[in-house]
C-alpha cells in the first residue's frame, strides 16, 4: 500500500505530509521551550538580585559555540542543496561535517558543564544556574536528537536514494528544519542566559 503525499505536495496544503508533521512538532517545542522562558522571565523578575550571566559563565566559548551551530546550519543547508542537484557524494560530505560540528558543540558544552560542577556551581546552586543547566541540558538533548537523525540520513537511511531520491530529499530537509529550529533557540538561549 501506498501513503499518499510523501513525496509529492497535497494541493489544499502545499505541503508534504512529513513537513506538515513536523511543522506542528516544531509548534509543540515552540510551546516547551517558550513555557521555559516565561519561566526564566518570571524568576528573574520576582527575584531580589539577580546574578549577570557573564559573571558566573564563560562568554567566549558560549560565542565559539554560537558560531559553530551558525556554521552547522550552513553545511546542514549545503547537504539539502547537494541532493537537489544529485550530488549524493558531496551530500554526505556536508551531512558529515553538520554531525562533526553538533559533535563540537556538545563537546564544548561538557568542558562547560564539567568546569562549573569542579566549581561547585550545581543546580541546585541558585535559581539562574537551575534554570540555566535546565535551558542548556534540554538543548543538548535537541543537538543530540539532531545528530542521531541526521547520522541516520548519512548512514543506513541514505540506502533510500537509490530507489526514491525525491522522498529522500524531503527527509534530509525535513531534518534539516529541525536542525534550524534548535540552532534558532541556542540563538535566543545565548544572550538571555549569557549576556543579560
Amino acid at each position: 500500500m501506498e501513503i499518499p503525499y510523501t513525496f509529492e505536495v497535497r494541493r489544499d496544503t502545499g505541503l508534504t505530509n512529513g513537513k506538515i508533521g513536523l511543522w506542528l512538532f516544531l509548534a509543540s517545542e515552540v510551546m516547551l521551550f517558550g513555557a521555559l522562558f516565561a519561566s526564566y522571565i518570571l524568576i528573574r523578575t520576582g527575584a531580589p538580585s539577580w546574578p549577570r550571566g557573564d559573571t558566573i559563565l564563560n562568554v567566549p566559548l558560549a560565542t565559539f559555540n554560537t558560531i559553530v551551530l551558525i556554521s552547522s546550519s550552513v553545511t546542514m543547508v549545503m547537504s539539502w542543496a547537494s541532493l537537489m542537484r544529485r550530488r549524493i557524494g558531496t551530500f554526505r560530505i556536508y551531512m558529515a561535517m553538520t554531525i562533526a560540528l553538533g559533535f563540537v558543540f556538545l563537546l564544548v558544552k561538557y568542558f562547560e558543564y564539567s568546569h562549573k560542577f569542579h566549581e561547585g556551581l550545581l543546580p541546585s546552586s541558585n535559581n539562574f544556574l537551575a534554570i540555566y543547566f535546565t535551558l542548556t541540558g534540554l538543548h543538548m538533548l535537541h543537538v543530540a536528537g539532531g545528530m542521531a537523525v541526521n547520522a541516520y540520513l548519512l548512514g543506513p537511511g541514505s540506502k533510500l536514494y537509490k530507489t526514491n531520491p525525491v522522498w529522500f530529499t524531503n527527509r534530509v530537509e525535513n531534518s534539516g528544519l529541525f536542525w534550524h529550529f534548535v540552532d534558532l533557540v541556542w540563538i535566543f538561549l545565548f544572550p538571555t542566559l549569557y549576556l543579560l
